[in-house]
């Protein structure tokens, strides 16, 4: 059955042809073994300091990518696990805050642990201005060489879903940044933040811009690459202390140097998930649809950052 599925994807994926594909490379099992075969698939080569872009968790409720999981693939690019403070009130709003929800939740017993913006932040480069003038990121970012972006696939309470692209926008930028990304471009204060997030397409043209910004600073994707995992699918992000239970059965770990491709697969896997007594794919497409969600894979392809046409290669 999962082999016709497949076959499915692949079909769907041929359809548009305006852009050339991306390989995107699936799997349907969810092991610290297969994080680490498919990882491999990519063909890539590491060298220097790597970050390993990951969400630490708001709560043990939520469902961000547990220690045990992702320590064989951490170790293998010898990797840093890497964060950034969050932009409201909560268990990782401040360092101090952060550093206790990194250790309760395990990462510090399995590998080195960043915040990146502990001592302050910095702006980098973006290619699309529309929104953004620049991007605020953690300031030490400047220190890693290569990134994997590390994301669990889910629905979002503002920009409709969450995956790799909104790991790399949202997930990179600092406290401030944070605060510019979900403005628009209109104010890096967090104060005045929520007086600016009216413009949902902005916000989320913004986040691709972003995504776009830290793809371009790792060699313009020469040194980054893109894995998410789809499993534990609430309608809810895992900065929610208190995310809706999940719906979906889990299904596998999507991966690509292709940012747009790999949140477009994991999006249409969704779309053609049979909802039966095990699945109930209605509220997760909902919400994405009611926060225009699929706009940021259009518009991240709008501006070049990726393609919405991929190729589906299983790697079972």
């Amino acid at each position: 059955m999962k082999h016709l599925f497949i076959t499915a994807l692949m079909l769907a994926a041929s359809i548009a042809m305006t852009f050339a594909q991306s390989k995107v490379y699936v799997t349907r099992e969810i092991t610290p073994e297969s994080l680490v075969r498919i990882y491999e698939s990519l063909g890539v080569n590491p060298e220097g300091n790597v970050a390993v872009k990951i969400s630490t968790g708001e709560s043990e409720n939520t469902g961000y990518l547990r220690p045990a999981f992702i320590k064989p693939l951490v170790d293998k690019v010898h990797g840093t696990i890497v964060e950034c403070n969050t932009a409201y009130p909560g268990a990782r709003n401040t360092s101090e805050a952060h550093w206790k929800t990194i250790r309760e939740h395990g990462f510090t017993d399995i590998a080195p642990v960043d915040i990146m913006d502990e001592e302050g932040d910095m702006k980098i480069d973006v290619q699309d201005k529309t929104h953004l003038q620049y991007d605020i990121v953690g300031k030490h970012l400047a220190n890693y060489d290569w990134m994997i972006n590390l994301a669990h696939f889910k629905g979002h309470q503002m920009g409709g879903l969450g995956g790799v692209l909104k790991n790399a926008s949202i997930g990179v930028a600092s406290s401030s940044g944070k605060a510019y990304i979900h403005s628009s471009g209109k104010t890096d204060n967090l104060a005045q933040m929520w007086g600016y997030v009216s413009d949902q397409d902005g916000f989320v043209e913004s986040m691709a811009a972003a995504a776009q910004a830290v793809h371009n600073f790792f060699g313009n994707g020469e040194r980054i690459v893109y894995i998410a995992v789809m499993n534990n699918m609430s309608i809810d992000c895992d900065c929610n202390a208190h995310p809706q239970k999940p719906l979906i059965a889990d299904y596998g770990i999507v991966a690509s140097l292709d940012p747009v491709a790999v949140d477009q697969a994991c999006y249409d896997i969704v779309t053609q998930i049979h909802n039966d007594e095990h699945n109930n794919t209605k509220p997760l497409l909902d919400r994405i649809a009611q926060r225009n969600g699929t706009h940021i894979m259009e518009w991240g392809e709008k501006i070049g950052l990726g393609s919405r046409t991929y190729e589906i290669i299983s790697i079972d």
